[in-house]
């Protein structure tokens, strides 16, 4: 059985992360763009506000690394702007497309 092997991030990295969540979007959105746990993630955020926040720094995050860790959260963030307007819009649809009953008009003179 092999151990496995525990995600090092650079301090760049996870700036980038809080960055995303201080812009305001959620830590589930982030760790899921990012493919980082959510838990650390909040501890990230938690870490920057305590002005602790530490990293590998081994390997700093290249330009193109941002570049791409930000398209990645904008990608993000439009699909669920598109899902939402595609549920308002089947929504909007399923209102006009109900069968209308029609009112009865009174037969008596």
């Amino acid at each position: 059985m092999s151990k496995t092997r525990r995600a090092r991030y650079t301090v760049d990295f996870k700036l980038e992360a809080v960055r995303l969540v201080r812009a305001g979007q959620s830590v589930m959105a982030v760790a899921a763009t990012l493919d980082v746990p959510t838990r650390s993630i909040s501890n990230w955020v938690k870490a920057e506000q305590e002005g602790k926040l530490g990293g590998a720094g081994a390997m700093p995050v290249s330009a193109e690394q941002m570049e791409l860790s930000r398209l990645r959260a904008e990608v993000a963030r439009l699909t669920m702007e598109r899902d939402i307007l595609i549920k308002a819009w089947v929504g909007s649809m399923d209102r006009c497309t109900a069968p209308r009953t029609r009112a009865r008009r009174s037969t008596s003179r």
